[in-house]
This record gives structure tokens, C-alpha cells and sequence, in this order.
């Protein structure tokens, strides 16, 4: 009787054990090979990763911006990008990092199983003109003077009706939500219509209102589905309803961020380094630092942002910083224009990292990574992250 229950019991628990492993989510990317992770960052003898780097060019583009842009930071990571250079000319074996002096890190990930969050934004191109006309009638603003008693700025809703001086208006556009889109990324490209060269538009502050996202607002009131989010499901609700709805649900965040024209600037992150597209992320600095490499597995979405099973590797370089990038999540920079914001717009999806470091600076790294800081997993709007709202 003792070796029956015995028996019943052994077979209940490998079964609640499997239905453990089927109930694990992972229609994002997600995977679960390297079982639970204990620390931040975990120092691995070799990454159980598969293939070489896709972007090996790209990666040594990036390095060479750093180095020309940032010569401190350079210096400060040289003997790692100059350790992954020689092991990228001799094949890219992640079981041979060690070889070169390099240490691998894995990221514990969101859930402790190294799920490491990826989210996506870009540098958008806006058609504009220099005056008020026709449907170009929604303005971009320069940032307003807070004066001597440094007084608070006027909420979204407050500008919407016309709170600034008009004298501030750095160009009328077609399209709110494409303003918007645009304070959500950060800067963008500006299209005059007359023939001239795009003019760059960065950041150049904001009013001081808390940042609230408008996905997850939607997602609250039961408009889009929490796992159907994405800056084009957005938008598409945006098509489908009256300017006055969608300035309504503009107006749920009061955060508002202004800009300032440069006639001619490369795409930079809070590093002041220009960025390549898929070769540079945003992070959580309290945890990855500037200049930091990343090896990651990316998964590869199709053309309707669903995941298709499949991972590309790539190097990566923290070089930018997101109000939302916390802790195991990463902005990867997808480029400039439409087509970079259709990838940017899907991507909230999972993947594995690992944090290269020449051996004899790993352990610093480590040390700082021991206060875990708090992750943003809740898969709400979180690709819809303004860079400068920090």
C-alpha cells in the first residue's frame, strides 16, 4: 500500500510540475532553459546561447561613435570592445568568451528565469510647416520661461486650449497624435514641405507634470486588450474615433515635453553619442551602466508584431536612459522613420542577456547590481517611454 500512494504521490507531483511548465507564458519570447536566477546579474562560465552576432558591423559602428563622441567613456570600456572585436574576427563562440578575457552576466530577467524585457522606440519624421495653415494647425513648442519665481507650467489639457503664447510655436503639424508620438520618443525629424533638408527637433524639457500612460488608460477602460497593446493598436484607436475623443485621451497624460531646432544633429542618447539602430538600447543605469555591452537574444517578430519562435543574437550598447526603463528591461533604438516605427511600436516582448565585461572589471559591476531596483513588468504601455522623462 506504502509503494501505491508512494507511486500516486510521484506521479501528482510530476504532473503539477508540467502543468508549472505549460502554464509559463510564452507567446513574447519568453524561455525558461536556464531555470531560476538568484542575482541581478549572474556570472555564467559561457552563455548557453546558440549562433553568432548578426550586427557585428553595426556593434563596431557604435563603438566608433563612442570613441569619437565620448573619448572618457570610450576609455573606460576599451579592453572590453577591444576583447570583443578580436572575438568576433575569430568566429563569435560564446563557449570561448573566456578565451578573450571576457566575462559573461546573465540577467535574472523580470521573473527570475532570465526573461529580460525588450521594448522599442525610434526618431519619427513629421511633415510641418512654419506657420498655422490648412490642416497643419497643431503646434510644437519651444520651452516656455518659468520666470524669476520658477512658476509650474501649464498641464497637457491647460495647452491644448491655448495656455502658451503662440510665439513659442516652433511649427504647425497635421497630426496631435503624431506630436504626441513624438514627445513620447523623445526628438524627431522635421519635413518643412519645401525642399530644404529635415530639421532635427530634440528635447528641450518639460512642464513638470507627472507622466501618465495613455495605453494603459485605454487597456482600464476596456478599449484595447492588455496583450493587443502597441503604439499601432493606438493609433488605430486613435483613426477610429472623433479629434475630440482623441484629444480627451491625450489630455490623460499632463505631462508635455517641448523642443528646440537643430539644423543639422545625428540621432544622440543621454550618452551625447550618436546611435545605431539596433545597436544601442536605453537601460536603467542604476544597474547597467553607460558603454555597458549587451549579448542578447532578440526574438524576431512578423510583420503584424506577433512573435514567430525565433531569436537573432546581437551586441548591444547602453548608451540611453527612459522614465520607464527599470531595472531588467531594455529600449532597444530602432532607427529613423516609419518603417522603424512599425518594429518600435510591437515590440514588448522577452529575451535573454548577458552583460560582457573585460575579467578584471566584472567584479565592480557585480557589486552594483546587488541592490535590486524594482522592475516595470506590467506589459501595459511601456514601449511608449519618453527618453527625457527621467
Amino acid at each position: 500500500m506504502k509503494g501505491r500512494w508512494g507511486k500516486y504521490v510521484l506521479t501528482g507531483v510530476v504532473i503539477a510540475i508540467l502543468a508549472g511548465c505549460q502554464s509559463r507564458p510564452t507567446d513574447r519570447g519568453q524561455q525558461y532553459k536556464d531555470g531560476h536566477l538568484n542575482q541581478p546579474l549572474e556570472l555564467v562560465n559561457e552563455p548557453s546561447a546558440k549562433g553568432k552576432p548578426v550586427n557585428a558591423r553595426d556593434f563596431m559602428t557604435q563603438v566608433a561613435e563612442i570613441q569619437a563622441a565620448s573619448p572618457n567613456l570610450y576609455a573606460n570600456n576599451r579592453a572590453t570592445f577591444q576583447a570583443i572585436e578580436s572575438w568576433m574576427m575569430s568566429g563569435s563562440d560564446t563557449r570561448e568568451l573566456s578565451r578573450f578575457g571576457l566575462s559573461a552576466w546573465q540577467m535574472e530577467g523580470v521573473d527570475n528565469f532570465g526573461n529580460v524585457q525588450f521594448t522599442g522606440y525610434y526618431t519619427p519624421v513629421l511633415q510641418a510647416r512654419y506657420t498655422r495653415q490648412g490642416e497643419f494647425r497643431h503646434p510644437l513648442y519651444a520651452m516656455p520661461s518659468r520666470g524669476k519665481k520658477n512658476r509650474r507650467l501649464p498641464d497637457r489639457a491647460a495647452i491644448y486650449s491655448g495656455a502658451l503664447d503662440e510665439r513659442l510655436a516652433l511649427a504647425w503639424t497635421n497630426s496631435l497624435v503624431d506630436n504626441f508620438m513624438m514627445e513620447v520618443q523623445g526628438s524627431a525629424y522635421i519635413d518643412f514641405g519645401d525642399g530644404r533638408p529635415l530639421t532635427f527637433f530634440g528635447y528641450a524639457g518639460k512642464n513638470g507634470h507627472a507622466y501618465r500612460s495613455i495605453g494603459k488608460v485605454l487597456i482600464d477602460r476596456g478599449e484595447v486588450a492588455r496583450e493587443d497593446m502597441s503604439m499601432q493598436a493606438i493609433r488605430k484607436w486613435a483613426e477610429q474615433h472623433t479629434e475630440y475623443e482623441v484629444r480627451e485621451l491625450l489630455q490623460q497624460n499632463p505631462s508635455f515635453v517641448f523642443f528646440k531646432p537643430m539644423m543639422s544633429a545625428p540621432v544622440k542618447g543621454a550618452s551625447a553619442v550618436p546611435l545605431v539602430a539596433k545597436a544601442s538600447v536605453a537601460s536603467d543605469r542604476s544597474l547597467i551602466p553607460a558603454g555597458t555591452t549587451l549579448l542578447a537574444e532578440v526574438p524576431l517578430l512578423d510583420n503584424e508584431g506577433k512573435f514567430t519562435g525565433k531569436y537573432e543574437m546581437r551586441l548591444m550598447i547602453a548608451l540611453d536612459v527612459g522614465g520607464a526603463i527599470k531595472g531588467q528591461h531594455f529600449d532597444i533604438y530602432q532607427g529613423i522613420g516609419p518603417d522603424a516605427g512599425h518594429e518600435a511600436g510591437f515590440y514588448n516582448h522577452y529575451g535573454r542577456v548577458w552583460v560582457l565585461k573585460n575579467a578584471q572589471n566584472s567584479t565592480p559591476l557585480f557589486s552594483r547590481a546587488q541592490n535590486k531596483p524594482a522592475t516595470n513588468a506590467d506589459g501595459s504601455e511601456l514601449l511608449l517611454v519618453n527618453h527625457q522623462q527621467n
